[in-house]
């Protein structure tokens, strides 16, 4: 009987492939089409989803997470050291050739070379305590290079590489194929940006929100996304770090750090990470004199002199700061019994501490607590003033009530350069609107005059403050010595065109102060044709031109900076 159903079924007539049925031609209409289209978006949204959970996946991104969180805390190690700027001159682009090495190792390196990522986190920490004592060899911007590539920038090779092969596994791409690729190096060029802001924003006091700290935390991190790795290689490096590397800030590390300053002379007060670097306060046991250091410049410093009953503030070690009172001297002076003054960036309080002291009103706008807090707690800032803390843009922008203060001082000189925002010609603007019409501005510039960056900033000045005059720190040296000329410049400028004079200072002028009886009234002016006024002033949002220059000036002050400090003391942080 079967047989005799199959031979029926056979039977039967075969129809050719061209003669279509009634159902055949119901399944060609539109509406058929569009009900079997409809099921297809449906592997696609799958895939989409699969892909995202996809644990390879998952740790691609994530290694290129931790890689650009390293690439930027690593920046952070630098400065102390090198300066911020001329620690960054050069990073982008060994980032970028980082990962282009990467993508033409893939294929090449061992499969275990996954394991030795975590291990040399832990130990770079102790290959940059080592490679520090070489920056005087080393010079800048070599030195940052040097140390980068032998720390950085071999991690983010090797973590891009681990990257694109979870990737491959995880979307099922060719090795070869470079879309993966690129969509990588699209995110990698973003979170650059994203991690760069997001690790100065956690940076701050506590061993977590260190430099050195979040070091650690990034190892660890890297153990946590990596299979199979091995950690007892990194114990040696660990324990170091914790007990004898003076860059951690812990209790026992901060004394070993003591004993090393102690060999040249000078005792760490106290230290903080902060939001505009490494801030530190420091004693000079054999000149006897005490500073406030940031990142690889100082903020300031006094002479550590008895009391005295006529000496009613501080004895500054640079000139510059007593330079800037002497705005009270510009002639002639505002009719109102009771004066104002406006300070952008504190520093040690040198000049505002001078100003309450001669009983004006002072305001304080600076943008980190810890200075603030440091130089009220060694160096004797009164607390009698008007104190924001927050950013100057914010501030003037913010402030509505103009025509307010009789003086301005604006010094926001740190690391090395000034932020290029606060000397535009709209910020300039807003601090010509919130000084009275006989009021007097005195800004301070740091730099090279032979630069284009200081015309800039003449050029700019100029344009918004008519009447002003510019002298500088020290003595013009002779061009034919000294081919470089770095050095800090006062503009004092005011509202109107009438010439600007001073008035020989009296005796209650000084305070008391030796300092100021030397080098308070301006000596050393430049003159006009000194800058090129052809140059265009510098708008907010348009400062690359200038910071361009600076990154040169800032090499120029690094070096300054070794010949005030011993290298031990910038090298321990």
């Amino acid at each position: 009987m079967a047989r005799k159903n199959n031979k029926s079924q056979n039977s039967t007539p075969k129809k050719s492939h061209t003669e279509k049925t009634p159902q055949s031609i119901q399944s060609t209409s539109p509406a058929a089409e569009g009900q079997e289209l409809a099921p297809a978006e449906a592997p696609t949204s799958r895939s989409l989803l699969s892909l995202v959970t996809n644990i390879k996946t998952q740790r691609a991104l994530q290694l290129i997470l931790l890689a650009c969180i390293h690439a930027a805390v690593s920046q952070l190690n630098l400065s102390p050291v090198y300066g911020a700027v001329p620690a960054g001159l050069y990073h982008r682009y060994g980032l970028t050739a980082a990962f282009l090495l990467a993508f033409l190792l893939r294929g090449y390196l061992p499969t275990w070379i996954g394991q030795a990522i975590t291990p040399f986190c832990f130990w770079i920490p102790l290959i940059q305590f080592c490679l520090f004592r070489l920056s005087s060899t080393l010079g800048n911007p070599l030195g940052p290079i040097v140390t980068e590539c032998l720390t950085c920038f071999p991690i983010v090779t090797v973590s891009v590489y681990m990257a694109m092969d979870f990737l491959e596994e995880g979307t099922g791409s060719q090795q070869g194929d470079t879309f993966p690729s690129m969509g990588l190096f699209v995110l990698f060029t973003v979170m650059q940006r994203v991690c760069k802001a997001l690790v100065a924003a956690i940076t701050g006091p506590g061993f977590l929100r260190s430099r050195i700290g979040m070091q650690l935390m990034i190892a660890s991190l890297y153990g946590t996304v990596l299979p199979k790795n091995v950690i007892w290689p990194s114990l040696p490096a660990v324990a170091f770090t914790m007990v004898a590397n003076p860059h951690c800030s812990l209790s026992r590390t901060t004394e070993v750090l003591n004993n090393t300053l102690a060999l040249d002379g000078y005792t760490l007060l106290e230290r903080k990470e902060s939001v505009t670097g490494y801030i530190s306060v420091l004693d000079d046991t054999r000149r006897g004199l005490r500073v406030m250091r940031c990142d690889h410049s100082l903020l300031g410093g006094e002479w550590s002199m008895p009391s005295k009953p006529w000496r009613q503030v501080g004895e500054p070690i640079y000139a510059i700061f007593t330079m800037l009172e002497a705005v009270r001297l510009v002639e002639p002076t505002s009719s109102a019994s009771e004066k104002s003054l406006l300070n952008i960036g504190l520093g040690i309080g040198t000049a505002p501490s001078a100003m309450i002291a001669h009983g004006v009103d002072t305001t304080i706008v600076e943008i980190d607590p810890v200075v603030h807090d440091f130089a009220t707690k060694y160096f004797a800032l009164p607390t009698n003033h008007t104190y924001y803390m927050g950013d100057a843009l914010a501030f003037v922008s913010n402030t509505s009530s103009g025509a307010s203060y009789d003086y301005i001082i604006h010094d926001v000189f740190t690391g090395g350069a000034e932020p290029a925002e606060l000397f535009t010609m709209e910020f300039l603007t807003g601090l010509h609107t919130l000084l009275k019409p006989e009021g007097v501005i005195a800004i301070n510039y740091a730099g090279d005059i032979a630069m284009p960056a200081a015309s800039i900033i003449y050029r700019t000045i100029t344009s918004v403050f008519p009447s002003c005059r510019v002298f500088r720190e020290d003595e013009a040296p002779d061009p034919n010595v000294k081919p470089d000329d770095f050095t800090n410049m006062v503009f004092f400028c005011r509202k109107d065109y009438r010439p600007l004079t001073f008035r020989k200072p009296v005796e209650a002028d000084f305070l008391g102060s030796g300092a100021r009886r030397e080098y308070m009234l301006p000596q050393h002016e430049i003159a006009p044709s000194t800058f090129d006024t052809s140059v265009d002033v510098l708008r907010s949002g348009k400062t690359k031109e200038l910071e361009k220059w600076q990154a040169q000036s800032a090499i120029g002050h690094w070096k300054v900076m070794r010949t005030v400090l011993p290298d031990a003391i910038w090298e321990n942080w």
